[in-house]
């Protein structure tokens, strides 16, 4: 329904609000901070009156502002903690204290932001990432933990002078927005860096953060230049070292996977970095890692396993796990995926270690039909089967494990949020 037709009033409930705010932008995404700004200094929620830690990367966002915001919790804060998208609920999305944000703690901060942007248009992202920081001021929080939604250098989320920037990686995702190599993303994720200010990377910089780093005078923490981690033999623990000194058996990251070291090893930098402001002992950092949870990343759910593994990166990661596991060549997959990610790559990585393969259709405008899926598999030579709807991918995955008594293996749904949502909602029921 156009905006036009939609008079925003107290009684609409969450579901209204948020249709309401996919009909205010002509388009999903809209990068530029002057329209976002302008309502943000309106609200009244710049600058911000807490320190900031702002994440960007190509993947591990989400579980490195999770552990950012348990290991600031397990210290005693009072955190704020904003991440997207969601998987089950928007509530998820806005967190205070650990806890989602309830629908009318939603419903007040989206009342406050459409009042103070009166005639200026916002995307769906935008309404979202106001709403996080003004519940966030008003709730006090001591510390807020920000994940970029895409980008960084012309996300709303970059409207906040970040006291610590976290880059977590690079990869090639959302190449029609970012460029079409490293460098390129790089150079957007970096936009999210302040002078003289930490900013950490959690794998080795590309050089156009490099080069970010030194124009804008940014204190650039690397890893295996600035802070480094090893990891036991048995992967039982770690030990962490960096310029505020040593870790050593630290407790394995709660989520599974050797990249959540990595994850958690740029976390403990910015942790690290912002000691003077916001003091954390290291009882903290024990007690924030193994509790480590993330809906949707490598998630274990009887023999069904989820996992949000969209691009190249992610779909090499989610291998290396599966064959950690012991499930080469014992997986039935299940894949769902959106137009604008690389299919044949994430076949090319996941089909080697898959009994069945099974394509399911996601909606419209960005979802692939399953059919679609398969002829692009088919073409580099990857057989699959589509299967109507991602649901009954699922099922037909279902079936083909149930004709295998005995045989180790697992139903792995991956390629999207919007995959990984349907199924668990399917599990919950």
């Amino acid at each position: 329904m156009p905006a036009t037709e939609l008079r925003p009033h107290a009684a609409w409930a969450l579901a209204d609000w948020l249709a309401y705010q996919e009909s205010l932008h002509p388009k999903l995404i809209a990068l530029g901070l002057e329209r976002v700004r302008e309502v943000a200094l309106r609200l009244g929620v710049l600058p911000a009156a807490c320190p900031t830690l702002t994440v960007a990367g190509t993947n591990g966002k989400g579980s490195s502002v999770t552990l950012a915001a348990e290991i600031y919790r397990a210290a005693g804060y009072r955190v704020g903690r904003y991440t997207s998208p969601h998987l089950l609920a928007y509530n998820e999305r806005i967190a205070i204290d650990g806890r989602a944000a309830s629908d009318a703690a939603l419903c007040d901060a989206f009342e406050a932001v459409e009042a103070a942007r009166a005639t200026i248009s916002l995307t769906y992202f935008e309404f979202g990432t106001l709403a996080a920081l003004w519940l966030f001021r008003r709730e006090r929080v001591d510390v807020q933990v920000l994940e970029v939604g895409l980008g960084g250098r012309l996300d709303a989320v970059n409207i906040v002078d970040a006291d610590c920037a976290l880059i977590t990686n690079i990869g090639l995702d959302h190449l029609e927005w970012l460029g079409k190599d490293r460098e390129s993303i790089g150079f957007e994720k970096a936009g999210i860096l302040r002078g003289g200010r930490p900013a950490i990377c959690a794998e080795p910089p590309t050089r156009s953060i490099l080069e970010c780093a030194e124009r804008v005078d940014a204190r650039l923490w690397a890893v295996q230049q600035d802070f480094g981690f090893t990891v036991a033999e048995d992967g039982g623990s770690w030990d962490w070292q960096g310029p505020g000194g040593t870790y050593r058996g630290l407790p394995r990251p709660g989520l599974a996977g050797q990249a959540q070291y990595a994850n958690a090893a740029g976390v403990l930098a910015a942790v690290t970095a912002l000691q003077e402001r916001l003091p954390v002992a290291e009882a903290a950092v024990r007690s924030a890692l193994p509790q480590l949870c993330l809906r949707g990343r490598y998630e274990k759910l009887g023999d069904v396993i989820l996992d949000v593994a969209h691009n190249a990166e992610a779909a090499a990661v989610l291998a290396e796990n599966l064959r950690a596991d012991g499930l080469a060549a014992s997986v039935h997959l299940v894949l769902g995926m959106l137009s604008d990610k690389p299919v044949e790559a994430v076949c090319a990585l996941l089909a080697p270690l898959s009994r069945s393969l099974w394509f399911g259709t996601l909606p419209p405008p960005r979802g692939l039909t399953g059919e679609e899926l398969r002829r692009r598999a088919a073409a580099i030579g990857i057989a699959g089967t589509a299967a109507g709807s991602i649901e009954e991918a699922f099922h037909c995955a279902r079936a083909s494990s149930l004709r295998e008594p005995g045989q180790k293996s697992a139903i792995v749904v991956c390629g999207s949020f919007l995959s990984v949502a349907a199924i668990a909602g399917c599990l919950a029921r």
